[in-house]
């Protein structure tokens, strides 16, 4: 392969309708995050993790307007996300961020749509979360604490999640201290409910698993799950490291309300079958679209 090859390999442009598509996701992501903020979160004195969390509590006390903090004290990350990601992640990231300060700012003077600080916990998490999960699916970030728990992962023998924990812990905690203790807790709640909403956009609705199934009866139980799910299957030739028997592998790819079904198939065949099932993010291409039974 020639070096120009590899070059085009690493930096292929990205088509135009695609990156059209990114700019209005990420511009919906944004003001979703600061609807969530400036119109339920922060005029309840509720904050969320990070360094959106810090900004809040800084607007506070100096009395500036939040969008400028999110956008200064996120600077420095989206550099050390172009250096951990590339150009592509630091662009949708600055960009995704000019929109967020931009319209914090526009959102500021609307009052808050409830006063009832469960509500606006819940309802501000949760808009706040599908934002960002919008985001992070189209190749951005709005905060930069990720960015940073992947610089310090390297150094440190946590993982990310744990480093993100640990941060967020801290910053949470301090809510405690400018605004009250009843407010902390909420900021939690708020916080747990966005993780979530996070995780629902990122990942799909639909969740998806990978299952691995290895077998005496592989051709059997690899008709059923065509015949009885309607989920073609590949056979991968795999050899016991312990035994160094030659086995084949079933694989595929099923819903979660097809687990326990698909279960049930395996026991029927082969009660001793190795079963193993896990969840994944997305499935692309292929040949994994689900058929119809007749």
């Amino acid at each position: 392969m020639t070096e120009l090859m590899k070059e085009n390999l690493k930096h292929r442009k990205l088509p135009l309708t695609r990156i059209i598509v990114r700019i209005i996701m990420i511009t919906i992501g944004a003001i979703l995050m600061a609807t969530g903020l400036e119109i339920f979160l922060v005029p309840n004195h509720v904050i969320d993790g990070g360094i959106t969390g810090i900004s809040i509590m800084l607007a506070h006390i100096t009395g500036w307007k939040l969008g400028l903090f999110l956008f200064v004290l996120n600077l420095p990350f989206v550099y050390m996300g172009y250096k951990q990601m590339g150009k592509t992640f630091a662009f949708s990231t600055i960009y995704g961020i000019i929109v967020l300060s931009i319209f914090t700012s526009f959102f500021h003077p609307i009052p808050p749509f409830t006063e009832d600080i469960l509500l606006a916990t819940l309802f501000g998490g949760m808009i706040l979360g599908i934002g960002v999960g919008l985001v992070i699916r189209n190749g951005g970030a709005l905060d930069g604490t990720e960015i940073l728990a992947l610089v310090i992962n390297k150094k440190v023998p946590f993982s990310v999640g744990q480093i993100i924990m640990f941060m967020n812990i801290f910053i949470l905690g301090a809510a405690g201290f400018v605004f009250s203790w009843d407010r902390a807790m909420y900021s939690l709640l708020a916080y747990v409910i966005a993780s979530k909403a996070i995780d629902t956009v990122v990942q799909g609705l639909e969740e998806t698993k990978s299952v691995w199934i290895i077998s005496d009866n592989a051709k059997e139980i690899g008709d059923a799950v065509n015949d009885r799910l309607g989920r073609g299957v590949t056979y991968l030739n795999g050899e016991g490291a312990y035994t160094g028997d030659n086995k084949k592998v079933i694989f595929s790819i099923i819903s979660r309300i097809e687990e326990s079904k698909l279960t049930t198939i395996v026991e029927e065949i082969d009660p001793t079958a190795f079963l193993a099932i896990a969840d994944i993010a997305e499935v692309r291409g292929g040949r994994f679209k689900k058929r119809d039974i007749h």
